[in-house]
């Protein structure tokens, strides 16, 4: 009776643990998203929209379409005649340009991030603190193929510009800072921006800029900052620019944190009427501003004069803007308003390497299956573009730049194993060229 009830015993735990293994490797698809069997290259991926009419596809054109409301109705597929595959402007990849190196910049950047605290000191009590010490210790969950590498070094680039190149992704949107001034851990460096440009021309990439919240920041430094960037950049062979239903081609920004501004300030740069108005001067463009909470949209359309909004987060459920469940919504929205709606799909998501706190927030890969069920979601709603949250942003666990397996005396890394280390960029091309394939469909 004792044996019975020891192997009853034993095999009531395996099963908890199965379970338990099985609920954390699935945990991140809430809400509503699940696993779908549909996969690239399945014609009944999404329904067919009757009565769409537009004009058939362009393939050596430099600049992107957008909705009918704000884009050309041509999408965009450069096709290099050296090359045997195509990049695609309507898939664009967030890129962050903080990184650095004793060898290269003095000192680690970034990779030697602090371990922030809780706001609340009881929880913070119980968390790990101090700063991560590079090259073992790095302030990620994964070890990059490169190594902790340095912004500034142009082999770095080069590898980058290859890597997004082989992804399809045709935009490379850059995490931009106003000369002089930096995140609150990192330096600054807008002086790297004229390598990243003249990098992505050498591959047929273009550079948007994502403007930064940094300290100051107000409708009228952004006045500046928008001058600043046209004048030095406008002219770039990389540069981005969104065609119009009018046929006006405009630079494209996307603005992060842009709640953190009054409506009314922007208003005041964005609106026709505004005391410093960009719109009718050279310094127009199209500005998406960051859809987090439901209010924002309302924000967004009533006061702030912005002609579209993205979500950024990777993380599935973290926010309205982030929750997959909510993009039809948010899209019809858009669509009834006139604006762009623009959502951003990632391949996870884990900062607890920088805010050990937020396990919560966790979003597991799934051996890329996560991945596939953001691209999926994204491309449900039908979009003019789709985001990439991220190439690199190594903190947040978001990159789908080359990781490799690391094993130190005190890390034990995350991996893209069994796959490959290029796994993401694969995966990304796939889901591009099926986006675009589809598109083809919409436009029928």
């Amino acid at each position: 009776m004792t044996r019975l009830r020891k192997k009853a015993f034993i095999a009531l735990f395996l099963f908890t643990l199965f379970i338990f293994g099985t609920m954390m490797g699935l945990r991140t698809l809430k809400p509503s998203d699940g696993f779908s069997d549909l996969a690239p290259g399945m014609g009944e991926f999404v329904g067919e929209r009757g009565g769409d009419r537009r004009r058939p596809v362009s393939n050596d054109m430099v600049v992107s379409p957008g909705q009918s409301h704000l884009a050309s109705d041509t999408k965009v597929v450069f096709t290099k005649s050296d090359r045997d595959y195509s990049i695609f402007y309507d898939v664009q990849i967030f890129y962050y340009l903080w990184y650095g190196t004793p060898q290269m910049d003095g000192k680690y950047i970034h990779w030697d991030h602090v371990l922030v605290p809780h706001w609340d000191p009881k929880i913070a009590a119980s968390h790990a603190k101090g700063r991560h010490t590079p090259p073992e210790d790095i302030a990620s969950s994964f070890y990059p193929e490169l190594g902790p590498y340095s912004s500034r070094d142009p082999t770095v680039l080069e590898s980058h510009m290859s890597q997004i190149e082989a992804a399809a992704a045709g935009v490379l949107v850059l995490s931009w800072y106003p000369p002089g001034i930096a995140d609150n851990h990192g330096e600054p460096c807008e002086d790297l921006v004229p390598a990243v440009m003249d990098a992505a021309y050498r591959h047929s990439i273009k550079v948007a800029f994502h403007i930064q919240p940094y300290k100051g920041r107000t409708d009228l430094s952004m006045h500046d900052n928008i001058k600043y960037i046209i004048d030095k950049y406008g002219n770039h062979g990389a540069f981005y620019r969104f065609r119009s239903t009018k046929g006006r081609i405009l630079p494209l920004f996307y603005i992060y944190d842009s709640y953190l501004t009054p409506p009314e300030a922007w208003a005041e740069l964005l609106h026709p009427t505004g005391a410093h108005t960009l719109r009718g001067t050279p310094y127009d463009g199209i500005f998406l501003a960051l859809v987090v909470e439901e209010r924002h949209k309302h924000e967004i359309l009533l006061a702030g004069g912005f002609d579209g909004m993205y979500t950024y987060f990777a993380s599935n459920g973290f926010s309205f803007g982030s929750s997959h469940q909510n993009w039809k919504a948010v899209k019809d929205f858009c669509d009834g308003n006139n604006l762009l709606f623009v959502p951003s799909a990632g391949p996870g998501y884990v900062d607890t390497a920088v805010r050990p706190w937020n396990n919560h927030n966790t979003r597991n890969r799934v051996n890329g299956r996560y991945y596939e069920t953001s691209l999926q979601a994204a491309l449900s709603v039908r979009p003019e573009i789709v985001t990439i949250t991220s190439f690199n942003e190594w903190h947040e666990g978001t990159q789908i730049e080359k990781a490799v397996p690391r094993k130190t005396v005190t890390r034990l890394y995350l991996d893209y194993q069994p796959h490959r280390s290029d796994l993401y960029l694969e995966l990304t091309r796939k889901w591009a060229e099926h986006f675009n394939k589809e598109k083809d469909k919409w436009l029928m």
